[in-house]
């Protein structure tokens, strides 16, 4: 039928990441530094393949997860935030915002081009990711691609992509 949809939806408890991160807020104010037990949920939709299957929801997990399992138990800096400095060299990474100073080990941290850690931008983060993933390596681009990062019981974020 030319009006069905379809729509596929991966969320487990494997689909995890426990991060430290902090924000700037209000253009002026940081956050302290903290830390989530982050939980993604991806869904793609479209029309059915020749195989009546949207997309495969094994690789959709085992896709997903390789992203999240890089996030996994690391710091993750936004490189692109105009109030927090990153400094990065082969063994450390500081961070600077106004008087206050951090240090990590580098091998600690994962520095993503975003502008801010928060749910909304790690969503984006790793819908971008999973796209050029499924697009390349799986060879599927669906119509619409939604990823959904929770920080907390209640308390998530949701990015949305369109296809055409």
């Amino acid at each position: 039928m030319a009006n069905e949809r379809f729509k596929v939806r991966v969320t487990k408890d494997h689909l995890v990441f426990c991060c430290g991160h902090f924000i700037s807020y209000q253009g002026h104010q940081c956050e302290r530094l903290h830390g989530h037990n982050y939980r993604a949920a991806v869904e793609v939709e479209g029309g059915l393949q020749g195989d009546y299957y949207v997309f495969d929801f094994i690789a959709l997990k085992h896709r997903t997860k390789e992203i999240t399992d890089e996030l996994d138990h690391h710091m993750l800096l936004a490189t692109r935030n105009p109030v927090i400095a990153v400094e990065e060299n082969l063994t450390s990474v500081r961070v600077r915002y106004q008087e206050r100073e951090w240090v990590f080990p580098r091998g600690d941290c994962v520095l993503l081009p975003i502008e801010n850690t928060t749910a909304e931008l790690l969503a984006r983060y790793i819908a971008t990711r999973l796209m050029e993933v499924l697009r390349n390596k799986e060879g599927f681009i669906p119509e619409v691609l939604r990823v959904e990062v929770e920080e907390a019981p209640g308390q998530s974020a949701t990015v949305e992509w369109r296809v055409g």
